[in-house]
C-alpha cells in the first residue's frame, strides 16, 4: 500500500463563502465546519458545503439546534430523499427518518462494523446525515470512524487497480439485516442489487472501491472461493489503513453529513450501557456505473 498516489488536502483552515470555515481534519478525510447555521443557508453558502463535501467527504457542523424539519430540508437540498428498507413496510415511521438508538437494553448498534449505507438498493444513497441529541453520559465513547474509499482505490497496485476494473459485486440486504439481526424480511423481501467494484464520484470523476462488509456478499465474475478471498482483502485495506481514516468525537448537537459513495463508516460502542441517539435522513444517489 502506497500513500504516494492520494490526493492530500490543504492543513490550514479554509474560507469558502463570508462566514463558513472549513477546517480539514486530516490530510485525507474529514473537515470541520464553521460559522454556519443549518437553519438558514443562503444559496452561496450552500454551494460551499457541495463544494467542501466533495473535497472532503465527511463533515462536521456543530451546534445545530435545528429542528427535524430543517434537517430533513437541508438534506433536500442535495435531492430526494432516501427511505431505508426498515421503515418501507412500517406505517408508524416516518420514512424519511432512521432513528437511531442505544441504551441498555440494546443488543446491537446501527453500524457497528464497516460500512457503505443500504449498498443493497439499486440507487443507494449519495449521502447521509446524522444529527445526534443524546451522547453517552460524561462526554466520552460513541465515536464514528470514517474511511476514504476514494483514497482507498487510490492505494491499490496498478495491477490490482486493472484486475477489479471490470468486476461486478452482489449487494443483499439479508445479509445484515436477517442473518446479522435476525429481522424478518419485509414483503417482497430485502433489497438486492448488483453494482461495479470500481465506480466513480459522478461530480468528481474520482474512482471509488465499492465494496463494504455489511452487504457485499461475492464478486459475480469469480468462483466462489476467489470472491471471498478477494473481498477480505478489500475489506481489509479498508479497513486496517488508518491513513485513509479519520475519527469523529459526537457532542450534542451535533450534524456530521458524509459522501456515502465515497465513504465507509463504523460506529465505536464503547458505551454501554449509557444512551446515545439522534436521527439520520439520507438522500437517493444515482445508479452506479462502472470505470475501467
Amino acid at each position: 500500500m502506497s500513500m504516494r498516489n492520494v490526493t492530500r488536502l490543504e492543513a490550514a483552515p479554509q474560507a469558502l463563502s463570508n462566514t463558513l470555515i472549513v477546517k480539514p481534519i486530516t490530510p485525507v478525510i474529514g473537515a470541520e465546519i464553521e460559522g454556519v447555521d443549518l437553519e438558514n443557508l443562503d444559496d452561496a453558502t450552500f454551494e460551499a458545503i457541495r463544494k467542501a463535501s466533495l473535497d472532503h467527504h465527511v463533515l462536521v457542523f456543530r451546534n445545530q439546534m435545528i429542528s427535524l424539519a430543517a434537517h430533513k430540508a437541508f438534506a433536500r437540498r442535495f435531492g430526494v430523499l432516501h427511505m431505508h428498507p426498515w421503515n418501507r413496510s412500517d406505517p408508524k415511521s416516518d420514512p424519511e427518518i432512521l432513528e437511531i438508538k442505544a441504551d441498555a437494553n440494546s443488543a446491537h448498534v446501527n453500524g457497528e462494523d464497516w460500512h457503505t449505507d443500504v449498498s443493497c438498493d439499486e440507487r443507494p444513497p449519495m449521502g447521509s446525515m446524522l444529527l445526534l441529541k443524546t451522547t453517552p453520559e460524561g462526554g466520552t465513547g460513541g465515536d464514528t470512524m470514517f474511511a476514504s474509499t476514494v483514497a482507498a482505490y487510490d492505494t491499490l497496485s496498478g495491477p490490482m487497480k486493472a484486475f477489479l476494473g471490470g468486476l461486478t459485486a452482489v449487494h443483499e440486504g439479508h445479509k445484515l439485516y436477517t442473518d446479522r439481526y435476525e429481522m424478518t424480511p419485509p414483503p417482497g423481501g430485502w433489497p438486492k442489487a448488483v453494482h461495479p467494484v470500481i465506480t466513480t464520484v459522478p461530480e468528481t470523476g474520482r474512482k471509488v472501491l465499492f465494496v463494504n462488509r455489511f452487504f457485499t456478499t461475492r464478486i459475480v465474475e469469480l468462483d466462489r472461493h476467489e470472491s471471498d478471498a478477494v473481498l477480505e482483502m478489500l475489506w481489509r485495506h479498508i479497513e486496517s489503513t488508518m491513513e485513509l481514516q479519520c475519527r469523529i468525537r459526537w457532542e450534542p448537537n451535533t450534524l456530521v453529513f458524509w459522501d456515502n459513495r465515497a465513504t465507509q463508516h463504523r460506529a465505536v460502542w464503547d458505551y454501554f450501557p449509557k444512551a446515545r441517539n439522534g436521527q439520520r435522513v439520507s438522500i437517493i444517489g444515482e445508479r452506479l456505473i462502472a470505470r475501467t
